[in-house]
């Protein structure tokens, strides 16, 4: 067996995330990456969507939770888009970045962001 993986960057998603009120009422550019490790890899061979991730429907999937319901800080929204991919009967782990291009500190950075690996249960 040979390990597969298949990733998602660079998705970007306007989100309200944030401790700061004014970062929940403006909003903001977030942009996701995830790295997720399959069980197998049995599309390499079958070449059937079935047997792999449909990386559309996740594109789709993680773009609502970030555009959706707002959490204070981006530690949470890793994990909330980590258990979506977990989710996947096809994904053993995932590993999520997270990275606010735009944060409101008085330094210049390019972004910072929060990476978090996560396993899911049984593996």
């Amino acid at each position: 067996m040979s390990d597969l993986v298949v990733s998602i960057s660079g998705l970007e998603v306007v989100g309200h995330h944030g401790v700061h009120p004014e970062e929940r009422v403006l909003g903001q550019r977030f942009v996701v990456d995830v790295e997720m490790f399959l069980a197998h890899d049995g599309a390499a061979t079958t070449d059937a969507l079935a047997d792999t991730v449909d990386y559309a429907t996740l594109c789709d999937d993680i773009s609502a939770i970030v555009a959706g319901e707002p959490v204070a800080l981006l530690e949470r929204l890793a994990r909330l888009v980590a258990d979506r991919a977990l989710a996947d009967p096809a994904v053993r782990a995932a590993t999520v970045t997270i990275a606010k291009p735009h944060v409101a500190i008085p330094h210049v950075v390019d972004d910072v962001s929060v990476s978090l690996h996560a396993v899911a249960d049984g593996s």
